[in-house]
């Protein structure tokens, strides 16, 4: 399994993410969208976001190694959070680092008006390539 990350430089160079991600391989992973529960389906951290934010990035840590997957074989995320703004982008960042260090998947993030119940703030899903 490869990813080859590309940055076009006709593009500007996000800290957080990669604009193309040129996957080989042929065993796939689709990791459904993670939300901040507990390990009992109980809502971690009501109206915090920051706290939610990485339950939901640990959360798809284990369900990436539930699949046999690890951070860095992820090529793409999709984040949806409640009420977008700008300036919550920091802390959404901040989480995402803690499970993806340097490794920089595509991602696509979508300001959304609810989530699938009261008090979800944000969501992500992800694709990755296993081999």
């Amino acid at each position: 399994m490869a990813l080859e990350i590309i940055q076009p430089e006709e593009l500007d160079h996000p800290k957080t993410y990669s604009h193309v991600i040129v996957a080989t391989g042929g065993r796939m992973a689709f990791i459904a969208g993670q939300m901040s529960d507990d390990r009992n389906g109980d809502l971690v951290a009501p109206g915090d976001l920051a706290a939610q934010a990485r339950q939901v990035f640990a959360n798809l840590g284990r369900a990436l190694a539930a699949a046999g997957a690890r951070p860095d074989q992820v090529a793409k995320i999709t984040i949806y959070v409640v009420g977008h703004r700008r300036e919550y982008l920091p802390v959404i960042e901040e989480a995402r680092v803690e499970l993806f260090g340097d490794h920089k998947p595509t991602d696509t993030l979508l300001g959304v008006e609810t989530l699938a119940a009261p008090g979800y703030l944000i969501e992500v899903d992800a694709i990755a390539v296993l081999d």
